[in-house]
């Protein structure tokens, strides 16, 4: 007979894949998120979310930041609470909502008076589109603000992407008080280019994916250290490694398990296991709710350290799901088809799809791609990426389900 956990009714498979993987429900009440926003009884805490130098800015951010990838017009109290508890680091971009993330925190900052200057405010711009400085001047307006504290160049897939007339706009942009420091975000080969930056003097920042499943390898490791021995700021994203894995591995119920049983979710976990490496100044979230919002702040504040136990359990899950994760190792798989369908760009639509919910985003992300891409979609032979592809993934079977789903 299956064991019944007390009070619910599940089995404990099935309590630890409705608790465990999903976390707090979003539609808690408002007792229900104030307490979310507090560490589990007796865990040690932080006072308010505790802060960190961004490398050789020498800026102190809070190690949970907020990504503004959300509706931010018609979430301006989510913006107040996050502000209330602490989390006054908030990132949006031009691309997020067509800038309409830019202006929900514009109307914020509106309607705030003196809320500016608590704010640490990062936006980015993808330098391929152009005219950066126009651009840039549109993004300050629907900002309401004369300028940013930190400034990326978003998506880049390489170091080459940081041109010696980048450097230059960049250096102008600081004189002309547009934002005080400078980067760029990554989603892919995010260790060449962190290995890139290192050797920049004039890269103050950048934004990775980091997690879980790619903070152990030694490539990974050795890129981190070289930006902070460069004074490279580094600010983590994508920390949750992808979601739940859609499969009932045994490696992902231990490990849900493992985590209830110690009184937070595997995804707060997986925030706490980012947050060990000091060297990381803070994890951009992408936090829709209060619920999350909630959630995360009580990681932040709940000083529990993991144990080795814990890490070898999130391991023992990355390696056991790796064939269900996009690393972002992108230019692995472009060689092996020629460069002719970007991979890991299609992946990061089924990503946003899949794991974020965020369908709109994802079919707006599909439809950047060029017509040419999408017309050779399906119809490229994988063969060579598949087997060159250090995750395993079904690089055949998941084209088709973004032409399918996206297209």
């Amino acid at each position: 007979m299956k064991e019944k956990t007390q009070n619910t009714g599940l089995t404990r498979r099935e309590f630890v894949k409705t608790v465990g993987l999903a976390g707090l429900a979003a539609g808690a009440g408002a007792s229900q998120v104030l307490a979310a926003a507090e560490p589990k009884a007796g865990a040690p805490k932080a006072a308010a979310v505790p802060k960190r130098k961004l490398g050789k800015t020498g800026v102190d951010v809070p190690i949970l930041n907020l990504g503004c990838m959300i509706d931010t017009i018609n979430n301006q109290l989510l913006l107040k609470q996050a502000r209330n508890w602490g989390v006054t680091y908030w990132d949006t971009a031009e691309s997020y909502g067509n800038g309409l993330s830019e202006e929900g925190l514009g109307r914020y900052f509106a309607r705030n008076p003196g809320a500016r200057q608590e704010i640490f405010l990062v936006t980015k711009l993808v330098a391929k589109k152009g005219d950066l400085s126009n651009r840039l001047e549109q993004s300050l307006k629907r900002l309401k603000t004369d300028h940013v504290d930190l400034f990326f160049i978003h998506a880049i897939c390489g170091i080459e992407e940081m041109t010696p007339a980048i450097k230059e706009w960049a250096a102008g942009m600081k004189k002309a008080g547009k934002f005080k420091f400078f980067g760029f975000s990554t989603h892919t080969n995010m260790e060449n280019c962190l290995a890139g930056a290192a050797k920049l003097d004039w890269i103050d920042a950048a934004m990775i994916t980091y997690n879980f499943r790619l903070m152990h390898t030694p490539k990974m490791q050795a890129a981190v250290n070289a930006c902070v021995k460069a004074g490279v700021g580094l600010v983590a994203m994508k920390t949750q490694g992808g979601g739940p894995v859609k499969c009932d591995s045994e490696a992902e119920l231990k490990m849900a398990g493992r985590f209830v049983e110690k009184g937070f979710t595997d995804k707060q976990a997986r925030l706490k296991a980012v947050w060990e490496n000091p060297n990381i100044a803070s994890i951009c979230s992408q936090m829709p709710n209060l619920t999350i919002l909630g959630a995360n702040v009580a990681a932040a504040r709940d000083l529990t350290k993991l144990t080795q136990g814990d890490f070898d359990s999130m391991r023992e899950y990355a390696l056991e799901t790796a064939c269900g994760y996009c690393a972002g190792c992108g230019r692995i798989c472009m060689a092996a088809v020629d460069g002719q369908v970007p991979v890991n760009d299609v992946m990061r639509c089924l990503m946003y799809h899949r794991d974020y919910g965020e369908p709109d985003l994802a079919r707006a992300a599909f439809a950047g791609l060029t017509e040419e891409v999408r017309q050779r979609l399906t119809n490229l032979d994988y063969t060579r990426a598949e087997q060159a592809c250090p995750q395993g993934l079904p690089i055949t079977r998941l084209m088709r389900q973004a032409e399918e789903m996206l297209a």
